[in-house]
């Protein structure tokens, strides 16, 4: 079952113990079926025409790229996977004690040269 959550982009979660984002966790939350996709991660997961199953299968056999620190929001990473041979990122973050996956995507040019290269915002108006 999947549980699609609303997250207010203004306003810090409170009361939310403070977790440091480890990839282990990540994927064992996945595997055990502890997360939940927010709205925008739900409308970035059709734009890009992604199954659920294959956002998991990217984070299970993932690395971390980018972690972002806690700018009110909590603490979230940049995770690259692939699935079907189809790069994947999945921005995830903590919900409590479920992960929650912030948004997903496909990367592609102009924002990135390769999945794992992210283009410098001057040379992104190609």
């Amino acid at each position: 079952m999947f549980i699609i959550v609303l997250i207010q982009q203004c306003c810090p979660l409170k009361n939310v113990e403070p977790h440091l984002m480890k990839l282990d966790q990540i994927k064992q939350k996945v595997i055990n079926g502890e997360y939940v996709y927010t709205y925008h991660a739900e409308i970035e997961r059709r734009a890009d025409d992604l199954a659920f199953y294959q956002i998991e299968s990217a984070i299970l056999n993932g690395e971390i790229l980018e972690e972002y620190p806690d700018i009110g929001l909590g603490e979230s990473c940049l995770v690259l996977g692939f699935s079907e041979n189809i790069p994947i990122h999945a921005v995830a973050g903590w919900r409590g004690e479920k992960v929650a996956i912030i948004t997903v995507y496909i990367p592609q040019p102009p924002k990135f040269i390769d999945p794992w290269t992210r283009r410098k915002r001057d040379d992104q108006k190609m």
